[in-house]
């Protein structure tokens, strides 16, 4: 699915939130600051543009994992035309089953792909088990807001203008059908940090962003 809309990824996600993805991701890296991490790995990391964000915490290398090729393509072209390559690699890896050693990275990123991970606490597991002791992550996935009329505006806007929209550019007809369904599924808020704090993270946390579209989730190891 994300090998067929790998082409115009960027331009919907832009275009659906009005932009407003860029500033969750700008939001989220600021979170690492106070660890300043050299070594950075960004699952579920697409075309590479919650990576590219990263670079501004001024890190020595940044591993992008995805098990779509497609996306990953478009990311690799995309960080060569920046003058980036050098910086950030991207490669193949599922979120499950992760290439990588025990305890290697300083920090973990994951910007709304949490929610795919056909077992969510494997998945989790997984990142927690490469990253540092003292190393954090920091996971931002969209959330679903509880208050009126932000509530009902986004329920009207996810599940029925933003899945046509999505559908009539990406030519996908099950792509942005799959996005609120996912959204929905997902176990965000209290029961996401209560998910973290079993598998281990230390003192999880969740701040709600934008009337609570969105949610920024970070811990420790």
């Amino acid at each position: 699915m994300f090998d067929s809309i790998s082409g115009r990824y960027d331009f919907l996600n832009h275009f659906l939130s009005l932009g407003i993805d860029i500033i969750w991701r700008k939001k989220a890296i600021s979170l690492l600051k106070d660890i300043q991490p050299k070594i950075i790995l960004d699952v579920a990391t697409g075309t590479g543009d919650f990576a590219i964000e990263a670079l501004s915490l001024k890190p020595e290398k940044i591993i992008g994992a995805d098990i779509s090729e497609g996306m990953l393509d478009v990311g690799r072209k995309k960080l060569i035309e920046k003058k980036f390559d050098n910086i950030i690699q991207l490669q193949y890896g599922d979120s499950e089953n992760l290439p990588f050693q025990d305890n290697f990275f300083d920090a973990l990123i994951v910007a709304f792909g949490a929610r795919n991970f056909e077992n969510l606490e494997l998945g989790l597991t997984e990142m927690l088990r490469v990253v540092r002791p003292g190393g954090k992550v920091v996971i931002l996935e969209f959330s679903r807001p509880l208050k009126f009329p932000m509530k009902q505006l986004y329920n009207v806007y996810f599940n029925t203008i933003l899945p046509r929209v999505g559908r009539w550019i990406s030519r996908d007809q099950a792509a942005y059908r799959y996005l609120p369904d996912s959204v929905q599924a997902f176990p965000d808020g209290k029961d996401f940090i209560k998910i973290l704090s079993n598998i281990g993270y230390k003192n999880p946390q969740c701040k709600p962003l934008t009337f609570g579209i969105s949610s920024l989730y970070w811990g420790t190891k």
